[in-house]
């Protein structure tokens, strides 16, 4: 079965997912410690980090969108 998917885009987004769980897991844990600041910070470098790592692929959602539009 070849769904013609690059790797480094499912690298890229199982990379994601781990960051998501990883910084969702680091926010817990220091709400847990009464440090609600430090886990608002820890959550949007999470965010942060997400979005920069997700860039590539909307680039490439956002042409190909652009190329099935006809001229």
């Amino acid at each position: 079965m070849n769904a013609n998917v690059n790797m480094v885009y499912l690298e890229t987004i199982l990379k994601i997912i781990g960051i998501a769980y990883i910084a969702e897991f680091a926010s817990q844990i220091t709400k847990d410690a009464g440090q609600g600041a430090m886990a608002a910070k820890i959550e949007m470098a999470g965010k942060i980090f997400i979005l920069a790592m997700a860039i590539p692929i909307l680039t490439v959602l956002i042409e190909t969108i652009i190329q099935m539009i006809p001229n």
